[in-house]
């Protein structure tokens, strides 16, 4: 849970300044900039290496970021939150069908022992929920509220991406955790399939 926190260290700091600086779109995107890079860097030199999902928030929020302050349009800061999801949705895709493991196995198994079929559904749990954070994120910063000010969807948005993206990343961890506990196997059931397997 204090990873969970952690990580999203650089949205709540994007929502602080956001706020603080009376909905400065511009102020909190640097914040956001200047957040991701400390984050990254108490990464690397706390483990000497850098998970791939710290590498990808990095570029992609130096690129988008980047470019929202460059060319003074908050478009591009607003498909940031779209890009990340649908890559992480992606990456996790394609390690379904890259080596013997998906990503989520890989990083679990060491914890939890569970069927394959379990794993597989788990790991394409996850896909479906990045690609649908992508395209809800696209809706309330495009499309929702089209009668109100371009300042009142602004700032709709910006709530979204802390209380919606935050609020529903945790609760479908919650249900993650549910649905595992139905499927893990003790110690025993683990040695039996993987006899099983052997004899197949």
């Amino acid at each position: 849970m204090l990873k969970f926190i952690y990580d999203f260290l650089p949205i709540i700091i994007f929502f602080a300044t956001y706020k603080l600086t009376d909905n400065d779109i511009y102020a909190a995107t640097t914040a956001a900039i200047i957040a991701t890079l400390i984050h990254t860097a108490i990464q690397w030199f706390m483990h000497k290496k850098l998970e791939k999902q710290h590498i990808i928030n990095l570029v992609v929020i130096l690129l988008f970021g980047g470019m929202t302050l460059l060319f003074h349009d908050d478009t591009f800061i607003k498909w940031k939150v779209t890009v990340i999801n649908w890559i992480f949705g992606l990456v996790l895709l394609g390690s379904q069908f890259y080596g013997e493991k998906n990503i989520i196995q890989r990083q679990l198994d060491e914890a939890i022992q569970l069927p394959d079929n379990i794993w597989f559904r788990l790991n394409m749990m996850w896909v479906v929920f990045f690609m649908f954070c992508g395209l809800l994120n696209l809706y309330v910063a495009f499309y929702y509220g089209l009668s109100l000010s371009e300042e009142a969807r602004q700032a709709f948005w910006v709530d979204f991406k802390m209380y919606g993206m935050l609020g529903q990343t945790f609760v479908f961890m919650i249900f993650q955790i549910i649905y595992l506990q139905r499927h893990i196997l003790v110690p025993e059931e683990s040695d039996e399939n993987t006899r099983n397997k052997e004899i197949n």
